[in-house]
């Protein structure tokens, strides 16, 4: 059984990246209430300037952002973080040729579609 009195640093830490403020703040509450410690950013710039003060045990981003994507977000946060889990999801069809391009540099990510359901994030956090 878990301790309630278990402390904040003991959480996993979960960065969420989307520039639609709306989703970020959303997926970092539901994230919270279940037991993460969980960080909203609205850019991939955002994503990878707190990758150092936060050190997130996971990120979540979308794929397509303005400026930085998401894959490019998620390349520099493996190269930084080798242990960090990276899940991306998208809802623009522009998502495969990106992802593709990034499997011929040898970057393999796991997408979601949007919208995603918050069950099925957790399951994919937790798994």
């Amino acid at each position: 059984m878990a301790d309630p009195t278990t402390s904040a640093s003991s959480k996993p830490r979960v960065l969420v990246a989307d520039d639609e403020q709306v989703i970020a703040n959303t997926l970092a509450i539901i994230l919270n209430q279940a037991g993460f410690e969980a960080r909203a950013v609205f850019s991939g710039e955002k994503a990878v300037e707190s990758l150092e003060s936060f050190q997130p045990d996971m990120l979540i981003s979308d794929v397509i952002m303005t400026g930085m994507t998401g894959i490019e977000a998620a390349i520099i946060t493996r190269n930084k973080l080798p242990k960090c889990k990276i899940l991306l999801f998208s809802g623009q069809a522009a998502t495969a040729d990106l992802l593709e391009k990034a499997r011929t540099q040898g970057h393999e990510f796991e997408i979601l579609a949007k919208p995603v359901h918050p069950t099925d994030l957790l399951a994919k956090l937790r798994g």
